[in-house]
């Protein structure tokens, strides 16, 4: 009899296992279709998304020579009719303003008027404004499983020429001022019965360092909850974008702190809120959204990926370049091979000097090379300039 029931009680318990592993099987099928599907609908924004970049520069091409978007380091933007545009190039400090125009006083006025633009549009104000950041904004509207977000209002370079917000009339006031101060060139177009016309703005020194003080609020925050050195998020945001709201490579990644929303982005939002979700172009425009991601990226690197890392200052070395050129990378510098355990027995044999110098000598490309160096020089600027 006792037999009998242990065998039935064997039988139960295999029953029993049989449908939890069948219900373990039917979730993870179920969180791969999911996934799967979050990848397709992610593949086809970004489809769209490249499409609407190569339509409006297409559009573009009906009146510039040379029709440029928006780069790492540079804000482009033109007005509705496509004939004025506006250049910063946040690496140099300069804005360049071109115009198509009649004569050089039609030329002026809308050399003013797109000075008054630049330098007095908030982020979202440019989101409202701008035809192509609309159409972005739109798509990922759209796009169901791709994360979405409202844009904030952050000044681009009103902070650099006024004390505070300006006025209408002292917008105006600077604008004219400055185009009637700065040569006008002037050069053929690509229509016929007009001209190119172009100012180049030197933009106040130490332009950095007061844009790095819009985001000192986010930059903060998100340094003490992921436990990263304040500098470090500052120096890898003038490194990645040198504050350029934004910023678009051709990876593409986005936004100040250049995220990848199906890798950095993806892992980031996972980390950020328990579940799987790839941030949309637009969500990564929003400043405050974007250092919560790349904060938090870097608290990955270095808290996860590279935790078998001893030594703070060696894995802090570490982290910047991984940020560059991912963690197997590092990996390889080291041992010629993608394995972090066996990378971390190295580096911990080695001190943070011999570390950092190591990077430099044998990361794969010369690109993280120059991305530590970068970082490790300006980490040491905002530590002065916040007094950390």
């Amino acid at each position: 009899m006792f037999l009998k029931m242990l065998i039935l009680f064997g039988f139960t318990l295999s029953l029993y296992a049989l449908s939890a592993q069948e219900e373990i099987a039917k979730m993870q099928a179920e969180f791969e279709a999911a996934k799967s599907a979050q990848n397709l609908e992610f593949k086809n924004y970004k489809e769209s998304l490249n499409k609407t970049f190569k339509a409006y520069k297409k559009e573009l091409a009906k009146y510039w020579k040379n029709p440029e978007l928006s780069t790492k380091n540079e804000w482009v933007s033109y007005s509705q009719d496509k004939k004025s545009r506006s250049k910063v190039d946040f690496k140099n400090d300069t804005l360049v303003v071109e115009v198509i125009a009649k004569d050089e006083k039609e030329a002026q006025k809308k050399l003013e008027n797109r000075v008054a633009y630049a330098i007095s549009k908030n982020t979202k104000e440019v989101v409202d404004s701008d035809e192509l950041q609309r159409k972005i904004a739109i798509l990922s509207k759209k796009s169901k499983r791709v994360i979405n977000s409202q844009m904030d209002a952050k000044p681009i370079l009103s902070t650099l020429i006024f004390e505070k917000k300006p006025t209408e009339k002292e917008v105006q006031k600077y604008s004219k001022a400055v185009v009637r101060k700065e040569k006008i060139v002037k050069s053929d177009s690509k229509i016929a019965s007009e001209n190119l016309y172009k100012v180049v703005i030197q933009l106040p020194k130490n332009s950095k360092l007061k844009r790095s003080e819009v985001y000192k609020k986010e930059v903060f925050k998100n340094a003490q909850r992921f436990q990263l050195p304040v500098e470090l998020v500052f120096a890898i945001i003038q490194t990645e974008s040198n504050f350029n709201p934004f910023a678009k490579s051709h990876i593409p990644a986005f936004g100040l702190m250049q995220i990848v929303p199906h890798s950095a982005g993806r892992d980031t939002y996972r980390l950020l809120y328990k579940k799987d979700g790839i941030p949309s172009a637009t969500y990564l425009y929003n400043g405050k959204n974007n250092i919560e991601m790349g904060s938090s990226y870097l608290y990955i690197l270095y808290y996860r990926y590279l935790k078998k890392i001893k030594n703070p200052q060696s894995r802090l070395y570490c982290a910047i370049a991984a940020y560059n050129t991912g963690a197997g990378n590092i990996a390889w510098a080291f041992t010629r091979r993608t394995n972090m355990r066996r990378a971390a027995q190295k580096i911990n044999a080695m001190n943070p000097d011999e570390v950092y110098e190591k990077l430099l000598s044998d990361l794969r490309y010369d690109e993280p090379k120059h991305y530590l160096r970068r970082v490790k020089k300006r980490m040491q600027i905002y530590k002065e300039a916040y007094q950390l």
